[in-house]
């Protein structure tokens, strides 16, 4: 049995203004601040245990961030978009080594209690944890520049997640020194500027409304796989239920 052809929509193109705040609306309905772990975590409920098994798991999106960069890289046609994104590829693997957003993450392991190849293990990774880093790589490799594009527009809300972060593990988890949050003082700047860069594609590109849905719905997406990664982090088992 084949599935449904489903028919675009032949409406008119929101505004710019209005397809802006639906984007938006995404990642402030949606985006995995308001999930209950990182609500706990701001809140300083986390045992140490649980931040650790936070960072451990994490890392594994981490680690996957200049994969999909390079997915999304190859799908640009133009040298000056490329030369753009391959920034992105640099601030997380660094120009050298010991430089870079994977480097500082794993100093924050260090800084948890965590050894760099107990990070690097990926046998502590949790099955929904895998399950959803797989989904987002394979939608980066296989979705046109547009989609995946607007998929990375959870950066547009990841600056002020990064300020309440600093300020929640500065006063409740002392314990974690503070050389072990450059991760997250470093992504507000760059979290700001990317964002920003990706919204500009994204509202040059998508001129039909055929075009805008499919951007919102890729948003959306991206958010159902941050909210499902932690939804395996917070329970803390095999469990994959939720993956998008």
């Amino acid at each position: 049995m084949t599935a449904p052809v489903r028919a675009e929509s032949t409406a008119s193109p929101w505004p710019a203004a209005e397809f802006t705040a639906r984007l938006r609306a995404v990642t402030a309905e949606r985006y995995h601040d308001r999930h209950p772990f990182n609500l706990r975590m701001h809140q300083g409920e986390l045992t140490p245990a649980e931040v650790r098994r936070w960072i451990a798991n994490r890392f594994h999106y981490q680690r996957h961030i200049p994969v999909k960069d390079a997915l999304i890289l190859a799908k640009l046609e133009r040298p000056v978009l490329r030369r753009a994104w391959l920034r992105r590829i640099r601030d997380h693997d660094g120009s050298t080594e010991g430089e870079g957003g994977i480097e500082r993450w794993l100093r924050l392991g260090e800084a948890a209690g965590l050894a760099r190849d107990e990070l690097w293990d990926t046998s502590r990774v949790l099955p929904g944890v895998r399950l959803a880093v797989e989904r987002y790589v394979t939608f980066c490799a296989r979705r046109p520049a547009l989609d995946v594009v607007a998929a990375s527009l959870t950066e547009l809300s990841a600056p002020d997640l990064m300020r309440t972060r600093i300020a929640a593990f500065e006063r409740h988890y002392p314990w974690i020194g503070p050389a072990g949050l450059a991760y997250f003082r470093t992504r507000v700047g760059q979290g700001a500027r990317d964002g920003e860069e990706a919204l500009a594609l994204v509202l040059a590109w998508a001129r039909t409304r055929p075009q805008q849905e499919r951007a919102v719905a890729a948003l959306a997406f991206k958010c159902e796989v941050l909210w499902a990664l932690l939804d395996s982090v917070d329970r803390g088992d095999s469990g994959a239920g939720g993956v998008p």
